[in-house]
Order: structure tokens, then sequence, then C-alpha cells
């Protein structure tokens, strides 16, 4: 058996009109189906004032985050603010990550000629049964290369592909900005970025890095979680190709931790992002009395 890594980009594995469905997408689609399974089991069930079963464990790990959330933002208004959207990515990331080392992600699929993969991906069409398999008996007559069967799995974690991660850094770093404009109001805001060059030649040019540094959160964002994710998919597969019994397990565990840490660290460095952007920036500290 011939070993096949994970390949960069995530896989088309099929069609809806001309609108390609991604196995890491598939991934994502079924990471929010558990959620709103879980959120409606819930809703039907009701709101019990002593609660019990699964609406405990679901109030414990909400008060949990909002009490950790809080002592870094030490402020309960901005605290109940930023919360939704930041318990919603640690909650959506943890899911997505914990739910790509499940038995069958990366490891059910079927076989694809490269010639093929590369029409799908152009969204072209490909040739009849019959012509590929006269095609490929010619090139076989003539000794030429065959073209190779590469493995697509069905499914593969959702943030190994950089496409997820950067989409949630928009989101992350968009409300960021929104948050700021929201509380401080526009021109107040907009002033950290955007000073006169002739009175405050200095101030411009570090209002033109605080716009640099607010563009590259997007792409630090996205580039640290999918690496982290995509080189476990990669030690996985590798450890479970050399020894496929025993020796995967401690780095399942390894992976829960890291899909753990990775939804931690996304979700605290929005929260703080979004911490400073709603602070008063000082453009003059205040003066010192001896």
């Amino acid at each position: 058996m011939a070993f096949t890594p994970p390949t960069l980009a995530s896989e088309t594995i099929a069609h809806i009109g001309s609108f390609p469905i991604r196995n890491s997408m598939v991934m994502g689609w079924l990471a929010m189906l558990v959620l709103i399974t879980v959120a409606l089991v819930i809703k039907k069930r009701g709101l019990k004032m002593v609660p019990r079963g699964l609406q405990n464990f679901v109030e414990m790990i909400v008060e949990g985050m909002f009490d950790f959330f809080d002592t870094v933002v030490q402020d309960k208004k901005q605290t109940m603010k930023f919360f939704p959207i930041v318990a919603t990515i640690f909650i959506f990331v943890i899911t997505s990550n914990w739910m790509g080392i499940l038995p069958g992600v990366g490891s059910i699929g079927f076989y694809e000629k490269e010639h093929e993969i590369a029409a799908v991906e152009n969204n072209i069409g490909i040739a009849s049964t019959e012509e590929n398999t006269e095609t490929t008996g010619a090139a076989e007559a003539g000794n030429a290369e065959v073209p190779k069967e590469v493995f697509i799995p069905y499914f593969r974690s959702a943030y190994a592909d950089v496409n997820m991660t950067f989409a949630l850094a928009i989101i992350s770093v968009v409300l960021t900005q929104i948050y700021g404009l929201m509380a401080l109001g526009f021109f107040h805001y907009s002033g950290k970025f955007f000073k006169n060059p002739l009175k405050d030649p200095i101030g411009s040019a570090v209002g033109i890095l605080e716009l640099i540094s607010e563009v590259s959160k997007m792409i630090s964002f996205s580039f640290r979680l999918f690496g982290n994710i995509f080189a476990g998919e990669i030690l996985l597969t590798v450890i479970g190709f050399l020894a496929p019994y025993i020796a995967p397990i401690p780095f399942y565990g390894l992976e829960i931790f890291v899909g753990f840490v990775q939804a931690l660290v996304f979700s605290l460095l929005t929260l703080v992002f979004m911490k400073m952007a709603v602070t008063p920036h000082h453009e003059q500290a205040e003066p010192l009395y001896l």
C-alpha cells in the first residue's frame, strides 16, 4: 500500500451546479449540524430553573467560559457584548477540530486519476469512460505514463483548509473594527490610523503601521490555525501508516489537546483585540508630576 500524504488544499468531492462541494466544507457543515442539534434538543426539553443532564452540562460550559473571559476583559458589560461572538468562535473551532480526528475522517473516500481531478477542479467536462479506457490502453500499449490515481477523502478536518481559517479570521477582524467604531465613534477610532503628516509625521507613520497590523491579523490568525491543524493531520497520517494500531493513540490525545489550545488561542486573541479596539486611544500621555 503506497503512502498518500494529505494535500495542502482540500479536495472537491461533488458539485451543486457550478458550486464545488469540498471535503473540508462538509466537515464544517457537520460541526454546525451537531451544535444546532444540541441547541434544538435543549430548547425542546425546555429550560428548567434547576438544570439537569444536558442543560446542566451546557450551562456549566457557558458559565465557565463567561467567567474566564471576564477575567481577561475586567468589565462585565463589555464581556456581555463580546461573549456571543467569542464563545461561538471557541465552540465552533473546538468542535470542528475534535470532529477532525473521528474514525473515517481522512480515511474513507475514493480514487481518481490526476487528469480527472484537474477537470473537476476547473469545472470542465470529463471524457466518457470508454474514451478514458481507450486513452489508458493506448498509453499502456505505447509505454507512456499512465495517469496516477489519487485518494480523495470524503471528509477532512474543516480547519485543515486555509479558506475556512481565513474566513473565520475575516469575521474576527471585521467585527473588531465594528466594535471599535461603535464604542469610540468614527473620527476618534479612525484617528489612530490617519493623522495629518504635516502636523504629526511620526504619528502618521505609526498610524500606517497600525493599519497594516490590523490587516495582517487576518493572515496571522488564519495561518496559525491552519498550520497547526494541517500539521496534526499529516502527523496522524504518517504515524497511522508506519504503526497503525497502538502507536497513534498518544498522538490522538495530543491532537485533542492541540484542538482545544488552538480554539482557545483564536478566541482569546479575538477577545483581546476587541477590548483594545473599544479602549479610548489617548494621543498624549498625562503629565507626570514629581
